[in-house]
């Protein structure tokens, strides 16, 4: 459960209203049944509970649990030639109780209502203060939807979008061990027993029902941890709770890093559930010691193939920027290398990044790993780095202490070397210290060294010569040791421009590239961008928003801005956020380009199937005119005395050419329709026994034998007749072409997961994968070179119509060679999706 319960009541006016939603794995885990037990149990506490629409399946427990509660009557809707039950919004909304209960949130209404989905209708409860009791199936989310087809083989027509179940108030799990729901179905709590053996042995499979429940397990583990992030955001929480064990795993860039990650995986996998972070934290200033953006490349990828996710961080400070970072993930572990550095640099330097984090680690375990590259680093600082606060203090005592040594040593040597010499070597001592302290321990270092020098070396020794000889190389040695320490610091700081483009650049580019690998591109800009300036929250606003002093904003274009929110950014940072906004700019503008291209493919694909078309049936349609208009010809002819025989083969020539053009025109004109989005669809519950005879007789007479078997307990389907009779026939067609002289095509019917199945199988060469989906496309036909055969439309056809009566047309091998066209469609007990009811005109 996401938020603990709370006790019923009236909202009070004005007051949206708040959902509570069952979450479960699958059909027949208990949803419904909990939510009736909740409205009792909310009952009896003196709430004001209404029913507004429970869809039992006539399942008897879950009924009973209906005795005592009012349930509001249901409309009932027209909808060509059936009638549907629905909810009666505007009977839930005169009644307005405290608390609707209102099953199947993922349902498509029967058209006629005020909106399209049933999570819609919910939105105008909860928006007129009423909660909201619902129930859901994990495979109705949207962004699982096609993960879930990939597993069980089966599409889901009926979807919700995740952010309307997010928004829920509580989320609450029925859960369910496969094998306890596989116990309920056999003893049939759940389907018919007609329809239980053939759901065991294909969608409720163990395997399919572990991999849903798993499914629903995570995504309901991971909204639990966003609202423990929310609460500990809002209650200002900085400690650690170890509710989850994370790992965060710093990356330098260096070549240690793949050794890192890979030990922090192996600790990330010790717990089940385990997360694995891996962050590179990027200065601000651009220096970035060792720092390389093809190893942070080569890092991150392997970390997201262990499973991890990659981010990256701005910050100067980089131990506190990376503890921010873990504790903002609420992490437990940290893992770092050890340090490269070697012990002298160490000395001169002092503390490293990793010490200073385990003295400021608190309550996170800190990881140090050892490394190829440990203690292997150099003393001079390499032109990267800039001066560490041990070097801003080193370096002026340096100045003063080290021309005191030096004139130590060089009193010893006395008459080895000429004053010359001796100049030379403090101006050495100068420049060293220099490179380690700037341009003020350089200054510093001059006037003493002068000074030194002029007193104990240049004559007369023991006192300060203040001759004009003295006195202009006592100031040429102070320029030039100044014009030294001027240039190093010059370039130190132009090395620092340079590293900071650098890891500017270095941060756009891992932000492009999480951009490409993603499918959202503004919404991953965002969080990236959130993220990489370690902020509370990033959105687009159409106007400026009011500046609290923790809110930043940049324009995005001409109509919006960027706004971020939880602490000030320094100039420094803003320039690269500014680059984040160009990109943030660019995104939105491809987005809406995207939907412009979106809007015009329907009308190119129109355009490519017109000029097909045109190409195709040329020849197609005037080989049939051309022989029925010959025979007529002949027949007509007064020159020529046919016998009875030719005369009936005439008759039939003519007979078999007109009707294979009907054929061929109807066939161009139901793909017109679909392609148009202009189909008709007469929806009702059809028997196969229907269609079946028409299809069989649209056979020629050379045709293989067909063998049916259709169970008589299989239901009749929700489809339209004449275009089920079409399909069927296309499908029988094509598997009789196919079928070697002496074999015949079978044909079988099965229910499964409340539809019916109906498998087209042909004992032919059948048809190798990479080509299964080129089968359907028009004007196709793979492995034909007979150019009288058609057009190629019936399978392209074929899968049309059935996309159009809500049901799948699936190529699959035949056990021992050949191919099976599995034909699946919606049972007539269940409800229209929202596919096929579009006012009674669908698209392909």
């Amino acid at each position: 459960m996401v938020e603990p319960d709370v006790p019923p009541g009236g909202q009070e006016p004005g007051k949206r209203g708040r959902l509570k939603v069952f979450l479960g794995a699958a059909p027949g885990v208990g949803k419904t049944y909990r939510m009736l037990d909740e409205a009792r149990r909310r009952a009896e506490r003196g709430t004001d509970v209404v029913v507004a629409f429970a869809e039992c399946h006539k399942r008897r427990h879950t009924l009973g649990k209906l005795d005592g509660l009012e349930v509001v009557p249901r409309v009932q809707r027209d909808y060509r030639g059936g009638q549907f039950e629905e909810m009666d919004l505007d009977a839930v909304l005169a009644r307005r109780p405290q608390v609707a209960l209102v099953d199947e949130l993922a349902h498509s209404n029967v058209p006629g209502g005020r909106h399209a989905k049933r999570w819609q209708d919910i939105e105008e409860l909860l928006a007129a203060g009423i909660d909201v009791v619902t129930a859901l199936n994990i495979q109705h989310l949207e962004s699982l939807n096609d993960v879930i087809e990939k597993i069980t083989k089966v599409p889901q027509q009926e979807t919700v979008p995740d952010e309307v179940v997010r928004r829920a108030h509580q989320i609450e799990l029925v859960d369910m061990p496969a094998e306890a729901l596989r116990r309920r179905m056999a003893h049939g709590n759940v389907y018919a027993p007609e329809k239980v053996d053939a759901a065991l042995a294909n969608y409720f499979r163990v395997g399919n029902l572990t991999a849903l429940r798993e499914l629903a397990l995570r995504w309901v583990a991971d909204q639990v941890d966003e609202a423990l992030q929310k609460y500990r955001s809002e209650h200002g929480i900085g400690g650690v709770w170890e509710t989850r064990e994370r790992v965060v795993v710093a990356l330098t860039g260096g070549p240690e890093g793949e050794t890192i990650i890979r030990r922090a995986a192996r600790i990330a996998d010790r717990t089940a559930g385990g997360d694995l972070l891996a962050v590179h934290i990027a200065r601000s200033d651009g220096l970035a010691a060792g720092a390389s953006s093809a190893a942070l490349a080569r890092q991150r990828a392997l970390a997201e193939s262990l499973g991890g996710s990659y981010h990256s961080v701005v910050g100067d400070d980089i131990p506190t920027a990376l503890l921010e970072f873990a504790r903002a993930e609420n992490a437990t572990q940290l893992v770092l290398g050890t340090s490269s550095r070697g012990r002298l640099e160490r000395f001169v330097t002092g503390r490293g990044i990793g010490e200073t984090v385990v003295a400021l680690s608190g309550d996170i375990d800190v990881h140090m790993v050892t490394h190829e590259r440990a203690g292997s680093g150099r003393l001079l600082p390499s032109r990267r780095r800039t001066l560490s606060t041990p070097r801003l203090i080193a370096g002026p005592v340096s100045g003063l202490v080290l021309p005191v040594v030096l004139t130590f040593l060089l009193d010893q040597l006395r008459g080895s070397l000429n004053v010359t010499s001796e100049a030379l070597l403090f101006l050495l001592v100068v420049v060293g210290v220099a490179c380690l302290g700037g341009v003020v321990s350089a200054v510093v270092a001059s006037v003493t060294a002068s000074l030194l020098l002029n007193y104990w070396f240049i004559p007369p020794i023991g006192a300060f010569t203040t001759t004009l000889d003295s006195v202009l190389a006592t100031v040429v040695f102070a320029v030039v040791a100044g014009i030294v320490a001027a240039v190093v610091d010059r370039s130190l700081r132009l090395s620092r421009r340079s590293a900071r483009a650098t890891a500017e650049a270095e941060t756009l580019s891992s932000l492009a590239g999480s951009i490409v690998r993603g499918d959202r591109a503004v919404p991953a800009l965002l969080e990236r961008t959130r993220e990489t300036f370690g902020m509370e929250s990033a959105e687009l606003a159409e106007a400026p928003v009011p500046d609290d002093g923790a809110v930043v904003q940049v324009p995005v274009g001409e109509q919006a801005h960027l706004v971020l929110r939880g602490r000030p950014l320094p100039s420094s940072e803003r320039k690269v956020l500014t680059a984040f906004a160009a990109h943030v700019a660019v995104a939105v503008e491809r987005a809406r380009l995207a939907e412009a291209v979106a809007e015009v493919e329907p009308v190119k694909a129109a355009d490519r199937m017109r000029t097909a078309l045109l190409a195709a049936v040329s020849h197609d349609l005037r080989t049939p005119l051309a022989a029925g208009w010959a025979a007529i010809t002949s027949l007509r002819s007064r020159d020529v005395d046919f016998s009875d025989e030719d005369r009936d083969e005439l008759l039939a020539t003519a007979d078999e050419s007109m009707a294979r053009l009907g054929r061929l025109i109807d066939n161009l004109l139901d793909m017109s329709r679909l392609q148009a989005g202009a189909l008709t669809l007469r929806l009702r519950a059809t028997a196969l026994e229907e269609v079946l005879p028409t299809a069989l007789e649209s056979l020629p007479p050379e045709a293989p034998r067909v063998d049916i078997q259709c169970p008589p307990e299989i239901p009749p389907l929700l489809a339209d007749p004449p275009l089920l009779e079409r399909v069927v026939a296309n499908l029988l067609s094509n598997a009789a072409r196919h079928t070697p002289p002496g074999e015949s095509v079978l044909l079988t019917v099965s229910t499964l997961a409340e539809r019916v199945e109906v498998r087209v199988i042909d004992r032919g060469p059948g048809l190798p994968a990479e080509d299964r989906e080129r089968a359907f496309v028009p004007f196709q036909r793979l492995g034909d070179t007979d150019n009288t055969t058609g057009v190629g439309l019936g399978l392209a056809l074929s899968r049309g119509l059935t996309e159009a009566m809500s049901g799948t047309l699936t190529p699959e091998d035949t056990p021992g060679g050949g191919l099976t066209m599995a034909l699946s469609l919606p049972a007539a007990d269940q409800r229209l999706s929202g596919e096929a009811g579009a006012g009674g005109v669908v698209g392909a």
